[in-house]
């Protein structure tokens, strides 16, 4: 039986810089890391290539929130042939789950026609967001996932995009590689902005209550929660 992570320690974790991985899909346990080297996305310096721009605006796909939340994160834990493994077991699976049901975590969705091609999922703490895994089976699905994510968090005022590992991919998007030291720096920022500890708190939903607002950009979004393109792209390109 898949034992349960507590909710306010899982918070805590993150809010001095540590997450929970597993060795694989089928492993009974998880490990905390706490990397040397951390991957972050600033916000205003997200990458936005002519391409891109161009799938974006077109609504090449339809990008939602929060309306596939179970299935992205069973995507991203799915077995493909470049990623024979993962590191989402059940007991990570079921604790974003729950999380999700609370409103602090959160999924981007991209739809092809009714079919679901791509996303991505993460954690909502304060001012921060800890992105944990994205999903593509369309060319650039992820890629306007991200796009679509980056969009929101500076429309809703946070300051923090973690990435956690760099990788080529999340280069070509503008993400770069800082010390601990930095990235604790920054996280510590994203926190108190708010005045919001997790790590403190016997509350797992009131850990996270204030803060960047995640639904900010939903007051565009049409009926169907639908963000359109040219709103993301006008997102990425304002200036403050």
């Amino acid at each position: 039986m898949t034992e349960a992570l507590d909710l306010p320690q899982l918070l805590g974790a993150y809010a001095i810089g540590v997450f929970p991985m597993a060795d694989s899909r089928d492993a009974d346990s998880i490990y905390w890391v706490e990397p040397r080297r951390r991957a972050i996305l600033p916000l205003d310096g997200f990458h936005l290539s002519r391409s891109l721009r161009k799938t974006i605006a077109a609504d090449r796909f339809r990008v939602t929130v929060d309306r596939a939340f179970d299935r992205i994160i069973a995507l991203c834990a799915e077995s493909v042939d470049d990623r024979p493994d993962t590191w989402i077991n059940a007991t990570i699976e079921q604790a974003f789950r729950r999380l999700h049901g609370l409103g602090l975590a959160h999924s981007v969705e991209c739809w092809d026609g009714e079919r679901l091609v791509g996303g991505l999922y993460g954690l909502a703490l304060g001012r921060a967001f800890f992105g944990e895994s994205m999903v593509s089976r369309a060319t650039d699905a992820s890629k306007v996932a991200i796009a679509s994510l980056v969009a929101r968090l500076r429309v809703g005022g946070f300051t923090l995009l973690d990435c956690q590992f760099m990788t080529d991919h999340l280069a070509t998007l503008g993400a770069r590689e800082i010390d601990r030291g930095d990235y604790m720096a920054l996280l510590g920022a994203a926190l108190s902005a708010t005045g919001s500890s997790a790590a403190g708190s016997s509350s797992a939903a009131g850990a996270v209550s204030a803060g960047a607002d995640f639904r900010a950009l939903d007051a565009a979004a049409g009926a169907d929660g639908a963000v359109p393109g040219k709103v993301i792209v006008q997102a990425l390109t304002q200036t403050s």
